[in-house]
């Protein structure tokens, strides 16, 4: 029982056949290393997957975990609306976690909702985890724009309610990197953008999670960076605990940073809940 394995996934819908239409292949390293990653959870068999995405439900100072007991979304957007994703929520799990983030003064929990369909930061995941496992709950959580600290300590917080509860679980940070890689991509160059990729692919394909909050803020500004927090969320949940580093994959071939790194845990961090 307890946190069985993680990864950290980039969220591109071109990833998704329907949608990239042959496209993706021309990030066929980072398809076949979403692959892994999502074959890797299928092997755990987890209950619940806790999934950290930058377009959920985003407050300045506020943590929305989705609320009710069941979700659904679409390509739509992306025009394939026929690839839908659905979802059952660990209802439990969020209560408890709500419990536990407001004992400790951590503003998190399901106020605030806008909507409950599912974002494409947590479809383009469960698109490729569900072809190797489905008989899981969700746990969809948003970032804030509270600092770097607080989305560890609330890593944290998760990783004492995963073992409060007993329950088999794998964490999902999703996130792309820098959107600044290229002159003709999406928000053009800046050469903040090529360093923070180096970096921050460095720091987690060590599981060097201490560094991520080393990162100055105004730095990953610069580098139009999408995942951070979610990775820094994974950080702390991961607090403690002894872990096999997998980096397999980085591209960017249209001016955006994907990254996929997966982590094996060989022992769990040992604490009195």
């Amino acid at each position: 029982m307890g946190i069985l394995g993680a990864c950290m996934v980039p969220h591109p819908p071109l990833i998704v056949p329907e949608v990239g239409k042959g496209g993706e292949k021309q990030i066929q390293k980072t398809v076949d290393a979403y692959h892994q990653a999502a074959q890797r959870t299928g092997q755990l068999q987890p209950e619940t997957i806790i999934l950290f995405s930058p377009h959920q439900t985003m407050y300045a100072d506020y943590f929305h975990i989705s609320p009710g007991s069941h979700a659904e979304g679409d390509f739509g957007q992306f025009n394939a609306a026929q690839v839908k994703v659905a979802a059952d929520y660990d209802t439990a799990f969020v209560k408890e976690l709500s419990r536990r983030a407001a004992q400790k003064g951590l503003p998190a929990g399901t106020q605030g909702a806008r909507g409950s369909q599912l974002d494409h930061g947590t479809m383009v995941p469960l698109y490729f985890i569900n072809q190797y496992w489905q008989d899981y709950q969700l746990v969809r959580i948003g970032l804030s724009g509270l600092p770097l600290g607080v989305h560890y300590a609330l890593g944290q917080c998760i990783q004492e309610t995963v073992h409060a509860l007993g329950r088999r679980t794998v964490l999902v940070a999703s996130g792309d990197l820098s959107h600044r890689l290229k002159a003709d991509g999406p928000y053009g160059y800046q050469k903040e953008g090529p360093a923070y990729d180096s970096r921050i692919m460095d720091i987690m394909g060590r599981a060097a999670f201490g560094e991520l909050l080393q990162v100055p803020e105004d730095f990953c500004a610069k580098a139009g960076e999408c995942g951070h927090r979610s990775f820094t969320i994974l950080a702390g949940a991961l607090d403690g605990a002894v872990i096999h580093p997998h980096r397999l994959s980085y591209e960017g071939p249209f001016g955006v940073g994907y990254g996929v790194c997966i982590y094996e845990i060989e022992q769990e961090r040992s604490f009195d809940l």
